[in-house]
């Protein structure tokens, strides 16, 4: 089961200012499973995304990613697990100063084991796969909202990975854009076979996900958490 999180607490800051913002959340995503999490702003949402990654430590509980348990692991261990993932977030997160390719070959540098040889052709196939096969040498400013997401898009998913996070990753686009963008996501994850767990308040995309749940207040809503989309 690549991600399972059992009893899971959260809190930030320290002393006075310590404020719990996740409590006691119990999910289990299967593989090659699509999970949307929705919920209000401040919910939790992205606090309890950034986790399942790793690029933040988990404080009390079990949070078990890809079979590694990631409550009290180091910060080498959490690289590792951060290597086996594919993130892509509201705000691209392209560099302006690097071409479409370049900014896909990124997606490939924590891994060692690949050579430039393969890091050029996987990029520039999973580019041609998401309909930017023309635009390699452009730069993010002279691509669309939708064509930067694409190239998010590839980089997530260029060193085939087992986890893919998603972030809110329409809200910056148009109906029809945020539409062809989790389509691609769906189409391409899979293809590769791997599991996503996204963020969203968009409704017009919840029919994608082989489950929905919902966090408030820093809390799983037990009445949601096994909803299907047919019963929307």
């Amino acid at each position: 089961m690549p991600i399972s999180i059992k009893n899971l607490d959260h809190y930030f800051g320290h002393g006075q200012l310590r404020k719990q913002v996740l409590f006691n959340i119990n999910l289990e995503i299967n593989s090659g499973e699509i999970i949307m999490m929705t919920g209000p702003s401040g919910s939790g949402k992205t606090t309890l995304l950034t986790l399942v990654g790793g690029l933040r430590s988990a404080q009390f509980g079990s949070l078990r990613v890809l079979e590694r348990e990631l409550c009290g692991a180091s910060p080498l261990e959490l690289l590792e697990v951060r290597r086996c993932n594919g993130y892509i977030f509201q705000a691209h997160n392209l560099h302006g100063s690097l071409t479409v390719l370049q900014n896909v070959k990124m997606g490939l540098e924590l891994h060692q084991q690949i050579k430039l040889p393969e890091i050029h052709l996987r990029s520039t196939q999973i580019l041609e796969q998401v309909g930017l096969g023309n635009c390699l040498d452009s730069y993010p400013e002279q691509l669309s909202g939708g064509q930067k997401q694409r190239v998010a898009i590839a980089r997530a998913l260029v060193s085939h990975p087992k986890i893919v996070l998603a972030d809110e990753p329409t809200a910056a686009l148009d109906s029809q854009s945020g539409r062809d963008v989790v389509n691609l996501m769906q189409k391409l994850a899979k293809e590769q076979g791997c599991t996503i767990l996204m963020v969203t308040h968009d409704n017009r995309i919840l029919d994608i996900a082989d489950r929905i749940v919902h966090l408030e207040d820093g809390k799983l809503q037990p009445k949601l958490k096994s909803l299907r989309v047919h019963s929307l």
